[in-house]
Formats: structure tokens, sequence, C-alpha cells
């Protein structure tokens, strides 16, 4: 029988792009939950009903209703990270790169860095930073988000990690000799 060591040997072997030590099926981020407990339930009813109805509205392609349904809910409880992470969503899909920057951060300061939206919020971040070549700041939100759970935050801040970039195409060069090796001649 493997010892939790060894497998994680082997899970860097042969998919050598995982974190070492990664049991990838770990994904906490399911588990998180945002702390609603300080907001009164009346109000915390309304927003969340006027963020369904928002992400309802934009998977239907409906992106302005969306972000009204969602800075209503800011309106109401404007203290309360979900909406502004759900209007920076449609803020991004409308091409609104920076008004959705503006609301990821915010909702991100919000959360204290925890929960589900904060997750959220720093990988949708850290995308956007990566498009913008801001590869070292993409990197700290998915650190960030990592630590907080996703998966997929994690294999985005080993991709962008150059140190564990250069080990792996080490690795994977030692790998490929082994499964194929070459008659030295002498």
């Amino acid at each position: 029988m493997a010892s939790a060591h060894d497998r994680a040997v082997l899970q860097a072997l042969f998919n050598p792009s995982t974190p070492f030590g990664n049991d990838s099926g770990l994904n906490q981020e399911e588990e998180l939950n945002d702390d609603d407990s300080g907001f009164d339930t009346e109000l915390l009813k309304q927003v969340k009903e006027l963020e369904l109805r928002g992400v309802s509205a934009a998977e239907a392609g409906d992106l302005q209703g969306a972000l009204q349904l969602f800075s209503q809910a800011i309106q109401i409880l404007p203290q309360r990270a979900s909406a502004y992470n759900n209007r920076a969503q449609a803020l991004r899909l409308q091409g609104d790169t920076a008004g959705a920057l503006e609301d990821l951060d915010k909702a991100i300061s919000l959360s204290g860095g925890n929960g589900r939206t904060a997750c959220q919020g720093l990988v949708q971040r850290g995308l956007l930073r990566r498009l913008a070549h801001q590869d070292a700041e993409a990197r700290a939100d998915f650190e960030k988000a990592a630590a907080l759970g996703s998966e997929f935050a994690r294999q985005q801040a080993v991709i962008l990690n150059p140190y564990a970039a250069l080990c792996n195409r080490m690795l994977s060069e030692v790998i490929n000799k082994l499964r194929n090796p070459v008659a030295e001649t002498q």
C-alpha cells in the first residue's frame, strides 16, 4: 500500500503541472460560504433574490438588466461583497474591464479575503490581470484563491510560477528519457 507521500510523488511524475503534494480530489471552494450573519435577514433575502434574477438575466444575454439588478442589490446592502462580484462578471462580459476590476477589488476588500465571494473574486481578478500581462499580480491572486481551496487557481498559480515551470520541464525531460531510453553510442 502506497503512503500519502508516495502518491504525491507519483502524482508529480505523471501530472507534472500539478503542485507537489496536491490531492486533486480536494476542492474546498465548494465548501466555502460567505458570512452573512451581520446583515438584516429581510434585506439579505431581497438582495439574494435580486442577485439570482441578475444571474438569470445575464445568462439570458440581458447584461443591462443584470447590471441594474446587481446595482439594486448593492444599493440595498452596500457592505455585502457578493453583488459586487456578480456585477464585475456582467461588466466583464460587457467589455468594461476597468469597471470589473473596480468591483472585484471592492468585493475582495468587503469579504476580508475570506469565503466563497473572495475566492471567486480573486480568480476573476487573476484572470483579468493575466489577460493584461500582469503575471506577478495574477499569480498573487491565484495563490490567495488556491489557499481558499480553488483547484483552478492552484493550477494557474503553478503555470505562472517560473520556478515550477522550470522544474516541471526538467522533470518531464527526465520522465521522457526514462520512457524512451536512447542507446548511447560509443
